[in-house]
């Protein structure tokens, strides 16, 4: 871009000061935040509030064990190069950390409100009790039986000790110079389980009982300072192995690094003297900046044992949680007898978790139970260790071919795929990894099956994972389609990848790394050319995070040219929209409610093209992972699509939260939400949340119900 634009967004929030594009870590950070508003927000069920403080724990640490430990890495390697680099890095390191800071405060801050609220349902979180209060004998009890036997000795402390302690775990020090490496397998939050469901329920953090307790254990004055460490947990696997034998214990060898990992940040609670603190950093190599107090626990993750533990009796109290969510299996499904013929005849739309993930389990069953289906394919990045669907590939691997393609670096659920690729192998399973620096994201599955007029291929496409337990909590769409086009995609995209081959030339699937970001790219060109000609022109999309320049650069221009562009980011977001004579024409909305918002839908007008996809709009995406999108070719899916799914997000005044030139965030209006091409097929969600529910009802009439 050539012109000059007047840019009001606050200086600190760009990337560069001489392009319009907030960095992508600062506008994560602002996602967060987000998060953290459902948990302040008295709207919401009690046990969601909890829900929403857990994660922005769990989102903050692998914050700090990716983003930052890369921004940590950069600064290192511009050190090396020049100064006006690692200035650059250095003033977004202050930026970041003085972010966090603030946020820290905001969720102890909320921890003590949700503490006063538990407490009105008979559930008290017990912090600091005095000896003679009915909390402190139980948590002495709690103590000893829990976490006392549990422990190491005592060792004489040294600063650098602290070295040892693995990621995301911690240590208690005493004043005297004698200090604990807490075992990692001590659960973070115990409750009391009441008597006959009256008695009032106690919940302790791990941390809490040991600063109370373990002093007076040990015969040890005062109490001590508690530390957790996060290390640098991005591992990097390329498995150029020739031999697919030996990936998994390449996969396996690499793990052991995230466990020590340089340190990236220190948490510290309880009596943690200042010279205490200053030796420590020092010994640790961690700036002060790197050291936060916790934010009211160093557990706050451990929220969810909250929600999952306490008995069924409270939980249904009034006020506490959202009514069961009551999805259905859509009709082709409740008999699989003639399922196969259901989707020979139309493409099949499942939009979880409205629709039940049982359907998909139906459709494997189907397949692996039918005599004429020879051969079952599917893709997998993160499922969960007791899904239907493995039992049901495993059972069938004694009859017909079963081939599953699990991506073994799936973060953090390293180890749930390892055991699964074991697990099987010994069923008899063919099982194929994910191969060098890319990592298999696609989510795919093909059952081949024979019939009257041949071989017909049934594939299922999804933007979300073959996962049951997070289908009940992720938003996501999904395709089943019986289209020749498509099968032979997927069949030519299952053999390449078994070969260790990038798929390419397919007819229908547009793959990434070697296509996609191209054809996005296009298609938008198409948008301007059609708006330049005088023609309507739009691009609307829906996507976890937006920070690929190319593609923001795109709809910059796309923007100047005429065409609107709306887009709903769920997360990062590093386009700025609103500014004049540069993104006037766009408008960005986010959404944090009670499901995750996990599909990605592309649509562009002139072409005609709706995509689903497992891709968002970010370079790792388009350049360093196996991706699929896929168009909606059936016309009555792309109608429901952008004439019932799309326009809900953008009608949400509720949840809604919209991105100003700025680039702060705030809540929508009516008159925001509310243009011609929402208003005429979805009301404005104004008075309470019921997007869900217009989901529900409009899922009752499609071509599904």
């Amino acid at each position: 871009m050539t012109r000059k634009f007047f840019i009001p967004t606050l200086p600190h929030l760009l990337a560069t000061p001489d392009r319009p594009l907030i960095h992508r870590d600062l506008s994560w950070l602002q996602f967060n935040e987000r998060v953290l508003a459902e948990a302040r927000t008295s709207q919401n069920p009690l046990l969601e509030r909890l829900k929403f403080l857990a994660i922005t724990a769990s989102n903050l640490d692998e914050f700090f064990m990716i983003r930052y430990a890369s921004l940590d890495r950069s600064i290192r390697l511009a050190g090396q190069k020049n100064r006006h680099e690692m200035n650059f890095y250095f003033r977004l390191r202050n930026e970041v950390l003085e972010a966090v800071a603030a946020f820290s405060a905001k969720q102890a801050e909320t921890l003590d409100m949700l503490s006063s609220a538990l407490g009105t349902f008979g559930v008290h979180l017990v912090r600091e009790p005095a000896p003679d209060d009915e909390g402190f004998a139980l948590g002495k009890s709690l103590f000893e039986k829990e976490i006392l036997p549990k422990l190491p000795p005592p060792e004489p402390f040294l600063p650098s000790k602290l070295s040892l302690v693995e990621n995301l775990n911690s240590a208690a020090v005493f004043e005297n110079g004698i200090w604990f490496r807490l075992p990692r397998e001590v659960p973070r939050v115990f409750l009391s389980q009441p008597v006959l469901g009256k008695s009032p329920i106690f919940v302790f953090f791990r941390d809490d009982l040991i600063l109370t307790h373990l002093g007076s254990a040990f015969r040890i004055p005062g109490r001590p300072g508690l530390f957790r460490l996060t290390r640098d947990g991005d591992i990097s696997v390329d498995l150029e192995e020739e031999d697919s034998s030996s990936i998994p214990d390449i996969v396996r060898s690499g793990l052991g690094g995230r466990e020590v990992g340089r340190l990236v940040r220190l948490q510290y609670s309880g009596d943690a003297p200042g010279e205490l603190l200053s030796r420590t950093l020092s010994a640790l190599k961690l700036s002060p900046r790197q050291a936060m107090p916790a934010p009211g626990t160093l557990h706050l993750h451990g929220l969810w044992s909250v929600v999952r533990q306490l008995p069924e009796e409270t939980k249904s109290s009034p006020g506490m949680s959202y009514p069961p969510l009551e999805n259905t299996v859509p009709a082709p499904f409740r008999k699989t007898e003639g399922l196969f013929d259901e989707i020979r005849t139309r493409d099949l739309l499942l939009h979880h978790p409205y629709e039940s993930f049982d359907a998909y389990v139906r459709f494997v069953r189907a397949a692996c139970e039918d005599p004429r289906v020879t051969s079952v394919q599917q893709t997998v990045y993160r499922m969960d260790a007791l899904s239907p669907v493995i039992e049901a590939l495993k059972g069938a691997a004694r009859k017909k071919r079963i081939r599953v393609v699990i991506e073994l670096r799936a973060r953090f659920d390293e180890m749930n795929n390892l055991r699964l690729a074991e697990e099987l192998k010994k069923a008899g399973v063919e099982v194929s990894f994910g191969f060098g620096k890319l990592k298999l994201h696609a989510k795919i599955a093909a059952v081949t099956r024979r019939e009257e007029d041949g071989e017909r291929v049934y594939t299922h496409l999804s933007t979300g994972n073959y996962n049951a337990s997070t289908a009940r909590d992720y938003e996501d769409l999904a395709l089943l389609t019986a289209r020749p086009e498509v099968g032979q995609d997927a069949l030519h995209f299952f053999d390449s990848v078994c070969k260790g081959k990038v798929p390419d030339a397919f007819k229908s699937l547009v793959q990434a790394p070697t296509r996609l970001h191209r054809r996005l790219l296009q298609h938008i060109e198409g948008e301007i050319v059609a708006a330049k000609a005088g023609k309507p022109a739009r691009v609307a999309a829906k996507v976890n995070a937006l920070v690929d320049p190319e593609i923001i650069d795109k709809l910059y221009e796309a923007s100047q040219a005429g065409v609107t562009v709306d887009l709903v980011v769920r997360g990062a977001c590093s386009l700025i929209p609103g500014v004049k004579g540069l993104s006037e024409n766009i408008r960005v909305v986010s959404l944090v409610d009670r499901f995750l918002e996990h599909s990605r839908i592309y649509y562009f007008q002139n072409a005609g093209r709706i995509y689903l996809s497992s891709a968002d709009w970010m370079p790792r995406n388009f350049f360093s992972r196996l991706e699929l999108a896929f168009p909606l070719l059936d016309p009555e899916i792309r109608r429901t699509v952008r004439d019932v799914v799309l326009p809900a997000y953008f009608a949400d005044t509720v949840k809604g939260r919209e991105l100003t030139p700025q680039g702060t965030w705030k809540k929508r209006t009516l008159s925001a939400a509310s243009t011609p091409w929402f208003k005429r097929t979805c009301p404005t969600f104004v008075n309470h949340p019921v997007r869900t529910q217009f989901f529900f009802e409009a899922l009752s009439k499609n071509q599904n119900a």
